[in-house]
């Protein structure tokens, strides 16, 4: 594994192939591949979406199955396909990080052996995140780690870490098949998706509609770390925006850019603004953590009476609630919050406020009935 980032290789100067403008997003029904084909749609692109399970029919946009860890299945998926940009925005959560490593990196090899054979392939934008910076989760905030605001930079942690196992495969690929690369280290994404792992905005959305029912307050479930330090987010659209600007402006090095909204805030001010949104009583850290896992324990039934009375889309809890991700979220024990100089120097400056995004999110979750209308 390499043990330190590789120099920017410069964008190949060749000219764009001819033929339709077709684009690739593995993860398609994830939060930033759901926000990466609506903005390519959007922009005239022919989107395929590459998942294991079709996702639901969208304009514009063609679904392609496979197992992305059967490099046989993902060639029959793509064969006779050929992207000229790749978006890989899916992961598979393991037990351990040596199994995310293993899992993981072998994913990107399969998608971009398969892609890359055609000849047309330009460029391929890889999602990544804070852990670049923080650590993976069975060794976070463990020993070293970066100064905030963390900075594109920062060498790569002494730790394993499946983000370089799969920075490792998008450069070998590179190499060989002769595109240029940007790695986008996202932090927390405010998006929409059902299903999704790392969901902490519907996450919440669902924590609030389960503490109506049940009369209770809505309790921050992170540290005072998280209460009181610096953090920042991404909206899945301005993370999509910034992979396609990186995948399409002539002249841009490959290299890593951090992906974050451009605000920042402390929990203790934004909690109770999103309370207010959700419609419940915010209470905020009081001694020790309150995590999710231990507050939503045995909620399972009532949110499927919820779902059966307000006749929402999902009454399984478990796929519209992920406690697991948004406990370890808020209680990290060091600050995290990023610095977007470089990418703001290259050219891409669009901010979003994270407050808005979150609103914006509520309304669509109960918009699509996801969650239960407000009081």
């Amino acid at each position: 594994m390499t043990t330190h980032p590789v120099p920017p290789v410069p964008r190949r100067s060749a000219p764009e192939p001819t033929g339709p403008r077709l684009a690739l997003v593995v993860g398609g029904t994830g939060i930033a591949g759901r926000a990466l084909c609506r903005e390519l749609v959007e922009r005239g692109w022919q989107v395929l979406s590459l998942s294991r399970t079709a996702p639901e029919p969208r304009a514009g946009v063609r679904a392609v199955t496979a197992d992305l860890t059967d490099p046989r299945s993902v060639a029959a998926a793509l064969a006779g396909l050929a992207p000229t940009r790749v978006f890989l925005t899916a992961w598979s959560p393991r037990a351990t990080e040596a199994e995310n490593i293993a899992v993981n990196s072998a994913m990107v090899r399969h998608v971009l052996d398969a892609a890359g054979g055609a000849g047309r392939l330009r460029h391929v934008a890889l999602v990544t995140g804070m852990k670049h910076y923080t650590g993976p989760f069975d060794a976070y905030a463990l020993g070293e780690i970066s100064d905030t605001p963390f900075r594109e930079t920062a060498p790569r942690l002494p730790v394993p870490n499946f983000y370089h196992a799969q920075e490792d495969e998008l450069w070998r690929a590179a190499s060989r098949y002769g595109f240029s690369w940007s790695v986008h280290r996202a932090h927390t994404v405010i998006g929409h998706a059902v299903g999704n792992a790392m969901n902490m905005g519907t996450t919440l959305a669902v924590q609030a509609a389960l503490c109506r029912e049940t009369g209770r307050p809505f309790v921050f479930p992170g540290n005072e770390v998280q209460w009181n330090g610096v953090t920042d987010m991404v909206d899945a659209g301005l993370l999509a925006r910034q992979m396609i600007w990186a995948a399409t402006t002539e002249g841009l090095p490959s290299q890593a850019y951090n992906a974050v909204n451009g605000d920042t805030f402390r929990w203790r001010w934004m909690w109770p603004r999103i309370a207010e949104f959700l419609g419940v009583e915010p209470e905020g850290y009081a001694d020790r953590a309150r995590p999710l896992a231990e507050q939503m324990a045995g909620t399972e039934e009532t949110w499927r009476r919820i779902a059966a009375r307000e006749r929402l889309v999902e009454p399984v809890l478990g796929r519209v609630a992920s406690w697991w991700h948004t406990d370890a979220d808020l209680n990290r024990p060091v600050e995290c919050f990023a610095d977007v100089s470089r990418s703001r120097a290259a050219g891409f400056t669009e901010h979003v406020d994270t407050l808005a995004a979150f609103a914006s999110l509520f309304a669509t979750l109960r918009a699509e009935r996801v969650v239960p209308p407000r009081p």
